[in-house]
C-alpha cells in the first residue's frame, strides 16, 4: 500500500480525534456554565409576569436576555458538539443506536431554539415603553403573554424529554462498551431518569431538574476526562 492510498484513512482518523477532543472541551465548558447559570438565576430571579419582563428588559436588555436563557443558547450548541463526540468515540459499539440518539437529540435541540422568545420579548418591551396609548400597551402585553406561554410550552417539553432519551441511549451504549467506564454510564443513566420529567411540570419537574444537575455534572466531567485522553481508531 502506497502512502497515497493510506492518506484518506489517516485523515479520517485525525478528523475523528478532532471531533472527540472538541467534545471533551465542550463537556468542560458545559460544566463551567452550570454554576454561572445558577448564580444568575439566584441573584436575578426571572420576573413572574409579562409586565415584569418588559420592565426588566427596559432596565437592562442584557439581564432580560439572561433571564430568558441566553446562556442556554451557548449551552445547547456545546451539547451538539458533545453528542457528536460520543458518536465518534462509540461509533464501533452500536452505530445504529447512536445515530438514532443523535437524531432525537438534534430534533430536541432544534425544538428548544424554536421555543426561545428572548429577542422577541426584547422587541415587545421596547415597543411597550414607546406606545402612545393604553390600548396598544394592552395589546403588547397580550402578545408578550402569548410568547411566554410558547416559551414554557410544547417545544420546550419536547427538547427536554428528547434529550433525556438521547442521554439514556448513549449511556446504555456506554454500559455495554468498554470505551467509557461503567461509572460514567451509570451517572448518565441517573441524569437521564431525572430529566424524564420536564422542568415545566410544576414543583416535581423543578425538583427533578435541579437534582439532574448533580449526576449530569459528574457524567460530563468523567466523559470529558476520557474524551480528552482517547485517540480514535479509523
Amino acid at each position: 500500500m502506497t502512502a497515497r492510498t493510506r492518506e484518506p484513512g489517516l485523515s479520517l482518523a485525525m478528523n475523528w480525534n478532532l471531533l472527540i477532543r472538541t467534545g471533551g472541551f465542550a463537556a468542560l465548558a458545559i460544566v463551567g456554565l452550570i454554576p454561572v447559570q445558577i448564580l444568575i438565576f439566584t441573584i436575578f430571579p426571572p420576573p413572574e409576569s409579562t409586565l415584569g419582563f418588559f420592565e426588566l428588559f427596559h432596565e437592562s436588555a442584557f439581564l432580560g436576555l439572561l433571564s430568558l436563557d441566553l446562556l442556554y443558547f451557548l449551552n445547547n450548541a456545546l451539547i451538539v458538539l458533545l453528542y457528536l463526540a460520543f458518536f465518534a468515540a462509540l461509533r464501533n459499539a452500536n452505530p445504529a443506536a447512536l445515530l438514532i440518539a443523535l437524531i432525537i437529540g438534534f430534533i430536541g435541540i432544534a425544538a428548544y431554539y424554536a421555543s426561545s422568545v428572548a429577542f422577541e420579548m426584547l422587541s415587545l418591551s421596547k415597543q411597550y415603553f414607546l406606545a402612545g396609548s393604553d390600548t396598544l400597551r394592552q395589546q403588547l402585553l397580550g402578545a408578550g403573554y402569548g410568547l411566554l406561554l410558547r416559551y414554557k410550552g410544547t417545544a420546550f417539553d419536547i427538547y427536554y424529554v428528547f434529550n433525556a432519551v438521547t442521554l439514556l441511549i448513549v449511556s446504555l451504549v456506554m454500559l455495554r462498551d468498554r470505551t467509557f467506564t461503567r461509572t460514567t454510564a451509570v451517572w448518565g443513566l441517573v441524569s437521564a431518569l431525572f430529566m424524564a420529567i420536564p422542568s415545566t411540570a410544576g414543583t416535581l419537574g423543578l425538583i427533578f431538574s435541579l437534582l439532574s444537575l448533580i449526576p449530569w455534572t459528574v457524567f460530563s466531567l468523567l466523559a470529558a476526562k476520557k474524551l480528552l485522553k482517547m485517540n480514535a481508531v479509523s
